[in-house]
């Protein structure tokens, strides 16, 4: 891989953009929702620091993806910027800090919750270091890869506080695993060109826009059922279950739309932003209605 000259000192601004904190901190609602539903409790300073220590691992598996990625990011638009493909930073300083990141949190977070977390969260680096990311430039698939350690982190804060895998665990999961292919797949539509130009696999180039809608309305549809199954397992009421519904609704119908219209890049990046709507609308709809119902479901 190629490198640029580095004239200037690595800024903490640049070491932050590594973490992409935009990202982390969607990641991070989504652990607080398996943490606010768990039948359990820890105290506050355990939770503080299980959140950072998870935001920590998130951190440095971004980092080493920037750093895996940089002369990919060149090649896009939307990644030129970065703090590697720019050329303000030495590929070094990414890829120390990104090995600090990962010697610091995990086992920080084995110790404040339990083994089971940390395994969960070196599971999730790991598969998103060492498989995803080379594997984006192999094939369209590696998404549903990718799909994996992303929804690991609400998995986690189940684990955090019961120390235990139980079915609401899972479903969270699920929710989250099967909400990232159409967020996915709507960057992949309306950054197609990009992802031809770096060489990067994508269903739209290779199965073409058509077969990416039909996949984008296709989960969309099947993750309703799921989000809605966190109610009769009695660990949310039926102000989460109306939310659900609604914003599900909303999900799949912006997909419905664009697939019966045959809609480009432009309806792509409204789908875009209906997915972060709804995953956001979904984390706060659990917030205010879930609780710890469901001890009967953790399995010992």
């Amino acid at each position: 891989m190629s490198t640029r000259a580095v004239s200037q000192p690595t800024t903490a601004s640049d070491l932050l953009s590594l973490t992409k904190p935009r990202l982390s901190s969607l990641v991070e609602l989504t652990m607080l929702g398996g943490m606010w539903i768990a039948p359990a409790s820890r105290s506050p300073s355990q939770l503080a620091v299980a959140l950072l220590s998870t935001a920590g691992i998130i951190g440095s598996a971004n980092a080493l993806n920037c750093y895996l990625e940089r002369d990919v990011d060149r090649l896009m638009r939307r990644t030129q910027s970065r703090p590697l493909p720019a050329g303000r930073m030495d590929p070094a300083v990414a890829f120390r800090f990104g090995i600090f990141l990962a010697a610091i949190s995990i086992p920080a977070l084995g110790m404040v919750t339990n083994l089971l977390t940390a395994m969960l969260g070196l599971s999730a680096l790991a598969l998103y270091v060492l498989v995803y990311t080379p594997l984006k430039a192999r094939t369209w698939k590696a998404m549903f890869v990718g799909a994996v350690p992303g929804a690991l982190p609400t998995l986690m804060g189940w684990t955090a506080v019961t120390g235990s895998i139980a079915l609401p665990g899972l479903v969270l999961f699920a929710i989250l695993f099967l909400w990232q292919i159409p967020h996915f797949l709507a960057i992949a539509l309306f950054c197609k060109e990009e992802y031809a130009a770096a060489n990067l696999k994508s269903l739209p180039l290779e199965k073409g826009d058509a077969v990416a809608r039909g996949y984008v309305v296709f989960y969309c549809a099947v993750l309703i059922p799921v989000t809605l199954a966190l109610y009769p397992l009695k660990v949310a009421g039926p102000i989460y279950f109306a939310t659900a519904l609604v914003l599900g609704a909303a999900f799949l119908g912006t997909a419905l739309h664009g697939y019966w219209r045959e809609l480009g890049p432009d309806w792509a990046r409204k789908l875009f932003r209906v997915s972060l709507f709804h995953m956001a609308g979904l984390f706060v709809a659990l917030w205010l209605d879930g609780g710890a119902r469901a001890s009967r479901w953790i399995l010992k």
